[in-house]
């Protein structure tokens, strides 16, 4: 949660450097924008056991994928796209998100550390020599946020934030342009 606030904060504050006003941001037209609340909500479902959460966490990301390819001609959205397929491929294949000590230890989490050797988690691991794609892992310490994340993370918030300002700025455009057809010779 600190992490979404940081980066919300940040980029209104990179908006109004730049001359952006808050209320542009209303003009933003994102689509589907629920089905991005119940992508995100079905993360943070309380559910019993290992197979269920995870199975739902499986299901969150089919639901956020959706939501960016709806909005992927938006500024930011090929951004957001290929962080949200990054976290979906490494916790994929790796049936949930590994995490290194080395980045929880650096992000000041010692006691989600030591949860996760006595317990693991359903949706987070301590990584291990079996996990694949480990660099795509949450493997990145913040320690001020006192947060490990991942390279998908990074690349989502960014695309996020990247949105935002482009929103305070009233420069809302397509991000990847249609094709233009000429008429005539």
């Amino acid at each position: 949660m600190r992490l979404v606030l940081a980066t919300f904060a940040l980029a209104l504050g990179v908006g109004y450097i730049f001359g952006g006003r808050l209320s542009n941001l209303g003009r933003v037209r994102v689509r589907w924008a629920p089905a991005a609340m119940i992508g995100l909500a079905m993360q943070f479902a309380p559910l019993p056991g290992k197979t269920l959460p995870l199975l739902m966490l499986y299901a969150s990301f089919v639901v956020l994928t959706v939501f960016a390819a709806v909005n992927i001609r938006l500024v930011g959205f090929p951004l957001i796209a290929i962080g949200i397929c990054c976290n979906f491929l490494v916790i994929g294949v790796n049936r949930g998100m590994p995490v290194t000590e080395d980045a929880l230890v650096a992000s000041g989490q010692a006691s989600t550390l030591r949860l996760l050797i006595e317990d693991g988690g359903a949706k987070h691991h301590l990584a291990n020599d079996s996990d694949v794609l480990l660099f795509l892992g949450d493997v990145i310490p913040l320690g001020p946020l006192q947060q490990a994340v991942s390279v998908g993370d990074v690349l989502t918030y960014g695309g996020v934030m990247w949105l935002i300002v482009a929103g305070m700025r009233g420069r809302i455009q397509p991000a990847l342009r249609p094709e233009v057809q000429h008429v005539g010779g």
